[in-house]
Formats: C-alpha cells, structure tokens, sequence
C-alpha cells in the first residue's frame, strides 16, 4: 500500500474554485444574449442560459436560479459535474480560437448556490392535491427529479431507495473534488423541502422491494434504477485481493470524510476509458499511489471520457496505457502484476497482436461499464440491455414509466437523467388525468 506523505484531504478540494463576485460580473458582461441561442440547444435539459446569465448580470441571482431550477431542478450538480465542455460551452459562439467561451458552468453554480444559501423559501410551489399517489424507484437524479415534478404537480410521492443515503451517482459515484462540502445530500434536502415527497431508504428491487406490489398499491410506477451492476473481465484471479470494481473505490472514497483512512495501492492500474475511469485514476493519484496507469484497448479518439478529463488525469500524473488490452492477471493471493496485449484496428475491427507486456500492480481497478440487473423488473421489456420505453417514458407495462441510465436515452449523464425525470412526469401526470379520468 502506498504510504501517505501528507494530509491527503487537501487533494479532494474544489476541482472548480467557484466564482468570486468581481469575476462573476466580468464573466457574465461577456454573454451577447444570442437570439435562437446555440447554447440552450446544446443543454439537455433546454435552460435559457442568456437569460440566466442576464439576471445575474442585472443582480438578480435569486431570479437566475428560479430559470436554471425550473429546468433542471439539479442545476447545482450539473454545474460541478456536467461536461460542459462538451454542451453548452462547446457551442458558445466566443469559443472562437481568439476567444474562450462563456464560463456557464460556474455562473450556473453561483447562481443555485446563492438560493439555497439565502432563499428562506422554496422556488416552487405544489399544485393542489390531485389525490393521485406515484411511487419511484431510486433516488438518483431521474427519480429524485421525477419527484419534484410530480410533486410540483400536485401529486404524493414516494420514493424507494436501495443505499442508506439518497443522491445515487451524485452522491455516491462522482469524485470527491468535484461534489465537496456534503453538497448532494444539501441538493435532496432542498428538492424535499417542496413537500409531497417521503424517500425509504434500504428497499432493494428484487429483494425487499417488488414491481407488483407497486402497482397494486399506486396509481402510477417510475423507474429511476440507473445501471446498478458492472462487467466482469471474465479472468482467471479476478477475486483476487486487489481487484476491485472502480465504482466501489469512487464510492468509498465519496462516504469516508477522512480521506487519509483510504487505503490506496502504490501501483494502481485502472482499466477503461470513461469518466469514471479517470475520476478512480485521478483519485488514485491523490490518496497518494505512486504510480497509477490507465490501460485502454483502443486510441485516445474512441475513448468516452471528455479531452478535459483525460487533460486531468495526465496532469495529474496518470500514464494512459492506448491500444492494450488485459491479457491476464498475475496473482496468487493478491494481485501481483496486469499481462497486457497490444490491439490494433484491421479492416475496422479490434484485434490482438503478438506484443505482450507486463505491469506490476498492487491493486487493479475495474471500469470498464456498469449493467442493468434485469431479474427483478419481470414483465419490463429489455432490449440490448436498457428498458424500453416509448416516446412518453411508459414501459411495456401500462401505468410503469422509467428514465435515466436505464434507458437508452443516448447520454449517461446526470443532465439527461434529470431531463427524463422530468418529461416522465409530465407524461405519467398526462396519464393519470387520461386513465383515471378527468384531470389529474
């Protein structure tokens, strides 16, 4: 195990140091208030961010934060941990090669974290009682947003959690620098203050908690579970000591308030190529591993980790491994060392060359996708591995609903798990009023 040289808490800090006053003046004046503007397109939950960075230029943050939450009432999340690089700030029309773009995450940030620091009141009001009762499972960012919703619309709700804490990957998922100061439990807190909503933690689908009971005992179902299993690599040794899946080491790390009690390898190895992938690295890296290496199959242009992540975990002093592949793990009763082979394209397709070379390793990281558990959702249909809705969010059992990750929604991001959150309650509020009768 690596030994710890310092106070290992300073490396979990803000990521994104969050605007002062001064600069978020100045950075707000910049925004031409684009007609049509490009940036609203690019953000999967379509908030009007010219009009929101005019409200704080104008000093009405308050008001900022009521455009941001009406559309993504996880706005402060999104602001730590959305790629904007790759969304909104993509498309600013100042992202020019003289100019950078507009800084929209970090206005998004000051705005919601102005609220919720000075707004004695919730943004939002409910609707009158409808009578109706929804109940949703999982507390992530598509179920706890189809809460709100609903909510909003005048319905009760209850929402089942498997873990101890709602948030799901924002609570437990994402790298500590980017979710500091207890920030998603603040984030449930504020979203429950609506009223209408009871979350019960320890209710696992398929064990405590059963589908059909749902629906006899509620008017409509949401299924918010995300992708709550990972891929295995089908290796010899992998239950060796040492071999762990990143998503368990992101977690332990996010639920450990004192970072120096986590045990870290000194020779770490992560394979895969996403965001996570970087976030179990770069941590790696900061509990104070001596050296860390991500090995990927293929190039660095087919990785799905953003060019920001995969710049911050070189900076950080990750060795990003491309086109090898884990051939074999080396261990007895710990793991020892990675084999690794050489991949190369031919004629479009992925293939193992002859070249092997060997890593040494202490303690090996898997991230290499996370799965839907399908055994509990009998009657859902599933195809290639996500639930199948229609274009109202309703599954193939009349009156159930799902979003987020467990649906091919195109982005497993937190973003567009808060967009279907969202659209799904509108369409099982469209449903109640249709199928119960009258309006809901």
């Amino acid at each position: 195990m690596a030994q710890q040289k310092c106070d290992t808490n300073n490396n979990f800090t803000d990521l994104h140091k969050p605007l002062n006053l001064q600069q978020t003046i100045a950075e707000s004046a910049r925004c031409l208030y684009c007609y049509d503007a490009p940036c609203i397109k690019a953000c999967p939950t379509s908030i009007d961010i010219p009009t929101f960075i005019h409200q704080i230029r104008s000093d009405n943050p308050v008001g900022a934060a009521k455009t941001i939450l009406s559309q993504n009432i996880m706005g402060g999340t999104c602001a730590r941990a959305c790629p904007t690089e790759v969304l909104c700030e993509q498309v600013c029309v100042l992202n020019t090669a003289i100019e950078q773009p507009i800084e929209i995450g970090l206005l998004q940030r000051h705005a919601v974290d102005h609220l919720l620091k000075n707004s004695a009141n919730h943004p939002f009001q409910r609707a009158p009682s409808s009578g109706k009762s929804i109940a949703i499972i999982g507390a992530g960012p598509a179920g706890m947003s189809c809460a709100h919703r609903s909510a909003m619309l005048g319905h009760d709700v209850t929402v089942y959690e498997a873990k101890e804490k709602s948030g799901g990957l924002n609570e437990y998922g994402l790298a500590a620098y980017k979710m500091v100061d207890n920030y998603a439990q603040k984030e449930i807190e504020f979203i429950l203050d609506i009223g209408g909503i009871k979350i019960i933690h320890n209710q696992k689908l398929g064990d405590n908690l059963h589908l059909e009971n749902l629906q006899n005992n509620y008017d409509a179902v949401f299924i918010g579970v995300g992708l709550d299993a990972t891929w295995s690599l089908n290796q010899q040794n992998e239950e060796a000591e040492g071999v762990i899946d990143a998503v368990d080491f992101i977690e332990k790390i996010r639920q450990t308030d004192d970072k120096n009690q986590v045990q870290v390898g000194n020779d770490v190895i992560v394979i895969g190529a996403g965001n996570t992938a970087i976030d179990a690295a770069v941590q790696a890296k900061r509990l104070g591993a001596e050296n860390v290496t991500l090995v990927y199959r293929r190039g660095e242009e087919h990785m799905s980790a953003t060019a920001y992540e995969v710049d911050l975990a070189r900076k950080n002093g990750v060795i990003i491994k491309l086109w090898s592949a884990p051939k074999r793990i080396i261990a007895e009763e710990h793991v020892e060392q990675l084999e690794c082979v050489k991949t190369q394209l031919e004629n479009g397709k992925l293939i193992e060359t002859q070249i092997t070379y060997t890593l040494e390793c202490d303690m090996l990281l898997k991230a290499i996708g996370q799965k839907l558990e399908p055994e509990a959702l009998q009657g859902v249909d599933i195809e290639r591995g996500k639930i199948v809705v229609d274009e109202n969010y309703q599954t193939s059992i009349k009156g159930v609903f799902a979003g987020g990750d467990a649906i091919d929604c195109g982005e497993d991001l937190t973003v567009q798990a808060v967009e279907d959150g969202k659209q799904a309650a509108h369409a099982i509020d469209t449903f109640l009023g249709t199928f119960f009768g009258g309006q809901s």
